[in-house]
């Protein structure tokens, strides 16, 4: 039973749907508001005592454009779950013999995914790194270089275009293994690669201070008042020539939030909360002294306040 507007009595009525004719039925008047409707429902009821092997679904995932056949090739599974027999049947050899030329895409946008699981990224994120990477991969020059450091790029890159950066630091802790410097070859190579495919360099987007802000002062378990503070008190720093990372900025600002506050934050704490190195943070700090006055928001810190703060 539902609700709905009906053309005959002239008002909401309650409708009556109809699942085998997938018909939608005005309770009242018996007018067929809606016909042939498609139930989105799963065809199929699942109980607690069966077994989670056995998966009822008769369909695959969706299309993907980046590989070849659209991933709808089909994959013959092995009977009872046992090589020796897939091996012998002649279902099997066929399936070894052929050559899926998807199967290293397949592979990498798995990983992919993994990784954006992991940092929490939102699908157009994940869907644009692996544009960037099967970019790369058409260049058939990619071939001896380190796959994971290429996969962390294509990520970071795409993080950057998205508007949503991550550190390289936070894409290196999901890497598998693949460190700093070998990431950022990899990126400048992506880089170089696309460049040269396209004739123009590629847009990597700016990063500010501000876009680290939010998920830092998440980390650290600031309050609302706290985290409000550091996001003015940021925007307000870009208008001063401080020749610091945006990175390096941010958890500055934290630093001094924090000193402000009741709350104060040790700057081991803040180190490792934004990755940044805590003598890379005093220096950051060191720059900003200078303009506090104009860069903390009067309403969350006087300029008394602001003298009790330690001298760099």
């Amino acid at each position: 039973m539902g609700d709905a507007f009906c053309s005959d009595c002239k008002k909401h009525t309650e409708v009556v749907f109809d699942h085998s004719a997938g018909d939608t039925v005005c309770s009242e008047c018996g007018l067929v508001l809606e016909s042939h409707s498609i139930d989105e429902t799963s065809e199929w009821r699942t109980f607690a005592n069966e077994s989670g092997d056995n998966d009822p679904v008769r369909v695959g995932g969706p299309t993907n454009p980046l590989l070849a056949d659209g991933g709808l090739s089909t994959v013959i599974a092995k009977p009872n779950g046992t090589s020796g027999e897939f091996l012998s049947s002649s279902l099997g050899r066929w399936q070894n013999r052929g050559s899926n030329s998807d199967r290293g895409l397949i592979l990498a946008f798995k990983t992919i995914a993994t990784m954006s699981d992991r940092l929490g990224l939102v699908a157009t994120i994940k869907d644009r790194a692996n544009e960037i990477f099967k970019k790369v991969e058409d260049q058939k020059s990619s071939r001896g270089r380190n796959q994971d450091a290429l996969l962390a790029a294509c990520l970071y890159i795409a993080c950057r275009q998205e508007d949503k950066p991550r550190t390289v630091k936070e894409i290196c802790s999901v890497a598998n293994g693949a460190t700093k410097k070998e990431i950022g070859r990899a990126k400048e190579y992506i880089v170089k690669t696309l460049g040269l495919e396209t004739g123009q360099s590629v847009e990597m987007g700016t990063i500010h201070a501000g876009d680290f802000m939010r998920r830092f002062c998440s980390n650290l378990g600031m309050n609302n008042q706290a985290v409000k503070a550091a996001q003015e008190s940021v925007q307000k720093s870009e208008e001063f020539d401080i020749r610091r990372s945006p990175i390096s900025i941010a958890a500055a600002v934290i630093y001094i939030i924090t000193q402000l506050s009741d709350d104060k934050k040790p700057l081991r704490d803040i180190s490792l909360a934004t990755g940044v190195a805590e003598g890379t943070i005093r220096n950051s700090y060191k720059d900003l002294y200078p303009h506090l006055t104009k860069i903390i928001p009067n309403w969350y810190a006087k300029e008394e306040d602001l003298k009790n703060l330690c001298s760099p």
